[in-house]
């Protein structure tokens, strides 16, 4: 009896053994298989719009497209595609699939590939980066079922089958879900676990988000704040001991032997005047000043109060110069008025480490830092230091202080991230007194977005005292006036503070940094020989058109130029002739067919000497001959000139064209820039490849 009670205990005890293990398995099993939300994202999604440090998202089929632009290999930068790298890295394929996406920091230069299907492209510098791997969760780490977005304009959203039209902010939420989540659409609160983003830059080794889900919270409320009272009603009339009756702005500018005059004028605020912009920046259209597009005084700037411990306004994440024009021109009353610009812009980009960080140059004779990215970290702090800058004086050297900028001012110890783009934004009274086009290209080609803010322009009667003519629009790397305002007035200068704010905060655009596609000097070199044919010659000209539209068009950016030959040569436009990529296009429409023979060495010379002689110091020469035959002479000499010149020849070949000579006439590696096609109708085949193997070489070659 005795062992039976025992062998009951036992079993009973390993009974309920038995029970509580099977029991902590399941809910172990689960907790296991608790579902992770994967968002989906679209083919065209780039990783800089996407503000999660880390997160896996679902890629569609179909983003293996040559429109899905990817720039680098294995290191992507965050203006590519996330799901063509993802491809193009071997992670998926064209059928999509899951990938886990890690932004790291930003790096000098992007290496373009041809992998899986993808040509990647080169690209010389950029701020932030990303790594694409297959996507498996890593342990410990938490990621969201939610991606958070950034972004400027109306995004729909769409859980479900429900579209929810998200009103246009700083940062809006795009949601993708697989399966249903318990969360409304119009939830001005949204809870989502997300990795922790810092404050400072992604280091060099991919960012580890937390472990404990975060809130994001998305408000849209907005305080209404009282006005200032006007600054100043009357102009300062006295400068330096001058009489009371004299304006100060009756200061000889150094060697121009002239005085401007000015009338007295009122400056007030209008009270309680909401700030916000009145129309996109997309709008702006080259030659149209700011003050013809509307812009009325109600939107002018009003300021918002920021904590002092804010982190800044971290929807404008850039490292920002302005060069502050010292010059004794400008006088003791507008000095203290550009130092008010100076301090409202400080208030409305907000300041902070994980915002826009903001140092300032003076500029006279010479230029002098009166403080770096680093000295001031909140809005407060730097509005009170800009109040205490005394003025230079001096003559208004731009030049010299965009050269100074350039080597001395973005520099780590001076409080340069790295991910954030550099911004210049210089204040200039009427003109310059030095050159600002070579000081300008260097700074543009050493990545700076370069912004002009000019202050009462010279008078028909000043223009001939001014030493560099359209000098805003040789300095800035876009001439559709988003990167140059016009002031009429001193006293019209804080109308310009949201505007101006909007744009150096709109990353989108901030890609001045000299590209594939925005540095050339292209040259086309057409066969118009008599076995060419009409028919065929128009096919060769959709070619060299469909190569130019690939490219950033204007005076500052890649240029068109060509030639036609046969005997004979023909310059068709030079690369001065047209500054938009639809004057190009309809120039190249234009081109008669000629019929002849086929001299294509003299041709070469022709081109060297008429069209590439004339490029730009700071451009790439290229060439693109296409013929269709053997030349009549001898092309090995002249294209020997041509590469010792600097510029890298490509050739095409059609039908009858000699393969040695395609050889002989292209640029070393010569397999790489020579082509040849059967028949004319195949032309089309090799645009693509033409211009990945532009950008491809682009960081190996020097530049002319």
């Amino acid at each position: 009896a005795l062992l039976t009670m025992k062998a009951t205990v036992i079993a009973t005890f390993f009974g309920v053994l038995f029970v509580c293990i099977y029991a902590a398995k399941e809910a172990t099993k689960k907790t296991r298989k608790a579902k992770l939300y994967v968002p989906q994202i679209d083919c065209d999604v780039k990783a800089g719009k996407i503000i999660n440090p880390e997160f896996i998202a679902k890629c569609p089929p179909g983003c293996q497209d040559v429109k899905y632009r990817v720039y680098g290999t294995d290191i992507y930068a965050s203006f590519s595609s996330v799901c063509s790298a993802a491809i193009h890295s071997g992670v998926i394929d064209n059928a999509g699939g899951k990938i886990l996406v890690q932004k790291v920091a930003g790096h000098s230069g992007y290496r373009g590939s041809f992998s899986n299907g993808i040509r990647s492209l080169s690209l010389p510098r950029w701020r932030e980066s990303f790594l694409v791997s297959e996507g498996k969760p890593r342990r410990g780490v938490t990621y969201p079922s939610t991606l958070e977005y950034s972004s400027s304009k109306s995004t729909v959203v769409k859980p479900g089958n429900n579209h929810v039209n998200v009103p246009t902010g700083d940062t809006v939420h795009k949601e993708y879900q697989t399966s249903p989540v318990p969360t409304a659409a119009t939830q001005t609160d949204t809870t989502t676990p997300a990795p922790t983003t810092g404050t400072t830059d992604p280091p060099t080794t991919p960012p580890k988000p937390s472990t404990t889900p975060g809130t994001t919270r998305t408000t849209t409320a907005a305080a209404a704040v009282k006005a200032k009272p006007g600054l100043h009603r009357v102009r300062d009339t006295a400068f330096r001991g001058t009489s009371s009756s004299a304006s100060n702005r009756n200061i000889l500018r150094p060697n121009t032997g002239i005085q401007r005059q000015e009338p007295i004028a009122t400056f007030q605020r209008a009270a309680s005047s909401p700030a916000h912009l009145a129309m996109e920046t997309d709008l702006w259209k080259t030659g149209l000043s700011f003050f013809d597009t509307g812009f009325s005084s109600r939107e002018e700037f009003n300021p918002k109060p920021l904590d002092s411990t804010s982190q800044g306004n971290t929807n404008c994440k850039v490292d920002l110069s302005f060069l502050m024009d010292g010059s004794w021109s400008i006088g003791k009353r507008r000095f203290q008025l550009q130092k008010q610009f100076l301090s409202n812009m400080a208030q409305a980009l907000g300041i902070g480490s994980a915002g826009p960080l903001m140092g300032i140059v003076q500029y006279g004779d010479e230029p002098s830092m009166e403080f770096n990215l680093k000295t001031y970290a909140n809005s407060k702090d730097l509005r009170n230091a800009i109040e205490k800058i005394p003025q230079k004086g001096g003559l208004s050297n731009v030049g010299k202080a965009l050269s100074f900028v350039n080597k001395n001012f973005f520099l780590d110890a001076n409080g340069n991230r790295g991910g954030a783009p550099n911004v210049v934004v210089v204040v200039v009274d009427g003109w310059p007194t030095d050159p600002v086009e070579e000081a300008s290209r260097l700074a543009r080609e050493s990545g700076i977005n370069i912004f002009f803010v000019t202050i009462e322009a010279a008078a028909e009667s000043e223009k001939k005292n001014i030493i560099e003519p359209n000098f805003v629009d040789k300095a800035v790397c876009r001439t559709n006036g988003f990167y140059s305002m016009n002031v009429p007035s001193w006293f019209s200068l804080h109308k310009v503070v949201q505007p101006l704010v909007k744009r150096v905060c709109d990353t989108e655009r901030l890609v001045c940094s000299k590209t594939c596609l925005n540095s050339a000097d292209i040259g086309f070199v057409i066969d118009g020989s008599s076995s060419v044919g009409t028919n065929n010659f128009r096919t060769v000209l959709q070619f060299v058109a469909n190569i130019s539209k690939e490219f950033e068009i204007s005076d500052t950016d890649t240029r068109i130029g060509a030639v036609q030959y046969t005997y004979e040569q023909r310059l068709e436009f030079s690369f001065d002739k047209y500054s938009t990529k639809q004057d190009v296009l309809s120039a190249i429409k234009r081109i008669s067919y000629w019929s002849g023979g086929t001299s294509t060495g003299a041709a070469i010379s022709y081109a060297t000497e008429q069209l590439f002689s004339k490029s730009k110091p700071n451009k790439r020469k290229i060439m693109i001959l296409i013929t269709d035959g053997r030349s009549y002479d001898d092309v090995r000499v002249p294209a020997m000139a041509a590469h010792q010149n600097g510029v890298i020849a490509y050739s095409v070949g059609i039908a009858w064209a000699a393969q040695d000579e395609l050889e002989a006439i292209a640029t070393d590696p010569n397999k790489e820039h020579s082509f040849f096609v059967d028949e004319f109708d195949n032309l089309y085949r090799f645009v693509h490849q033409i211009i990945q193997n532009i950008c491809t070489e682009f960081n190996s070659q020097p530049r002319n």
